[in-house]
């Protein structure tokens, strides 16, 4: 069951995006609110495999929510949801680490088929935004080297890019070091490099820095 947490300041929006959600026999919404600030709140209390996170809302925004949730528990996927669909949004939503970003117009199908993307370990953007992402010059399904990892080993090649060390990743993650270390072989034998120094280097060649 893929357990689906639902932020929207709109409560019409919520209760029909919940009910449309829980007709599905995989998911299930365990909690929704109207704000950034209860969300995080939840989030202490409740573990989702998935938040669905309204962009545009009162008090804290969905980006600085988005920006306090990944930060402590980057293995979350956060989907963003927006009646926006400007290219310099989607670059800034990935950016910050979301996993998908579809449109408030979308088809109910298209919302689920989102939900069990990320889930499968992929990112999910609807056509109109890829699109749009495209023209800008960096669309996510660009073939770089660092495309042929894991999230999870992304996600460690990130925070060794913003340099944390084996034990700040181990804490972050949840991870023990031991691991951490087999996650850190996997990654220099994928991107074909032996050491953090190149790491760097070819981050910076493929501007990979600027997605981190």
């Amino acid at each position: 069951m893929i357990k689906v947490i639902l932020v929207d300041d709109h409560i019409l929006v919520r209760s029909g995006i919940e009910a449309l959600l829980n007709a599905e026999n995989d998911i299930r919404v365990i909690a929704a609110c109207g704000c950034g600030e209860e969300a995080l709140e939840i989030i202490n209390q409740q573990t989702p495999d998935v938040i669905l996170m309204d962009i545009n809302m009162p008090g804290m925004g969905g980006i600085e929510a988005c920006r306090r949730l990944l930060k402590t528990l980057p293995e979350i996927k956060v989907i963003g949801l927006s009646v926006q669909t400007s290219p310099t949004l989607t670059k800034q939503l990935l950016k910050l680490g979301v996993t998908g970003f579809i449109s408030k117009t979308c088809a109910a199908d298209e919302m689920v088929k989102a939900i069990r993307t990320v889930m499968s370990g992929n990112f999910y953007l609807f056509p109109e935004s890829e699109i749009e992402y495209r023209d800008v010059g960096r669309a996510p399904t660009s073939i770089t080297p660092f495309d042929a990892l894991s999230q999870r080993e992304s996600q460690v090649t990130n925070l060794t890019l913003q340099g944390s060390t084996i034990q700040e990743i181990s804490q972050i993650l949840q991870l023990n070091a031991k691991t951490v270390n087999t996650y850190r072989y996997r990654i220099y034998e994928k991107l074909q490099i032996k050491n953090d120094v190149e790491l760097t280097r070819l981050a910076v060649k493929f501007n990979y820095l600027d997605t981190v």
